[in-house]
């Protein structure tokens, strides 16, 4: 509840801001797709308003650090997959062990089903 409360106040806020920055920048910018281009004329280019820029410009920036985040943790996500593969194996193994193993009913609980909360 209170990540909620405080998502909230973060997020309201911050919308409230990029809705004020979009309307106090509609001009248009000359973006241009040269970076070569060293003429002191206007360069031809695209008219976009400046808010439009830099909102494609954060959306890129978002995008790039996830893919970045993405890879860097590919290591994380293999390990974990292979632990998670030698817990299920090993769940296996113990479930054929305790199958094939005749207990009598009088017999106490084994003290790792008692830590585990197997039985």
């Amino acid at each position: 509840m209170t990540r909620k409360i405080v998502g909230w106040l973060v997020l309201v806020p911050l919308c409230l801001v990029l809705i004020v920055f979009a309307l106090a920048n509609r001009h248009l910018v000359a973006v241009n797709l040269n970076p070569f281009n060293f003429v002191e004329a206007p360069a031809p280019g695209y008219g976009v308003p400046l808010f439009i820029v830099l909102y494609v410009v954060l959306l890129v920036g978002v995008l790039l650090g996830g893919i970045a985040t993405w890879f860097a943790q590919a290591h994380h996500r293999r390990a974990e997959k292979h632990w998670r593969r030698e817990a299920r194996h090993l769940n296996e193994e113990l479930e054929t062990m305790r199958r094939n193993q005749v207990v009598p009913a009088n017999a106490p609980v084994a003290e790792v089903d008692d830590l585990l909360e197997l039985r």
